[in-house]
């Protein structure tokens, strides 16, 4: 739960700088220390952005957004019930990944 938790809270900030700043909605053909300076342009900014404002719009447009949130059928999306089917998986991708490795060695 505390993996998720942290999880939406970088996806929320994601969605916020790709709301406030248009040049990390599209791909890029920079090369990749470009990439990282833009990301951390952006980051900077918004950062100098928050210090100064009380209010920042974009956190309501989000908060509009994140509450109306819809899946790709177009239900809207209240709560996620805990499941055991990731679990499940993972433990088995974990055991076929160590029969493999254990096959190999010998």
């Amino acid at each position: 739960m505390k993996h998720a938790a942290a999880r939406n809270v970088i996806e929320r900030c994601f969605r916020l700088l790709k709301m406030r700043w248009g040049i990390l909605r599209n791909p890029t053909f920079f090369p990749i220390e470009t990439h990282c300076e833009i990301i951390a342009t952006c980051c900077l900014l918004d950062n100098l952005i928050r210090g100064e404002m009380d209010v920042d719009p974009l956190e309501s447009e989000l908060n509009d957004t994140e509450n109306g949130e819809t899946n790709q059928d177009g239900d809207v999306l209240g709560t996620i019930e805990p499941s055991d089917q990731w679990t499940v998986w993972r433990n088995n991708l974990a055991m076929q990944m160590y029969d493999e490795w254990n096959r190999n060695r010998h």
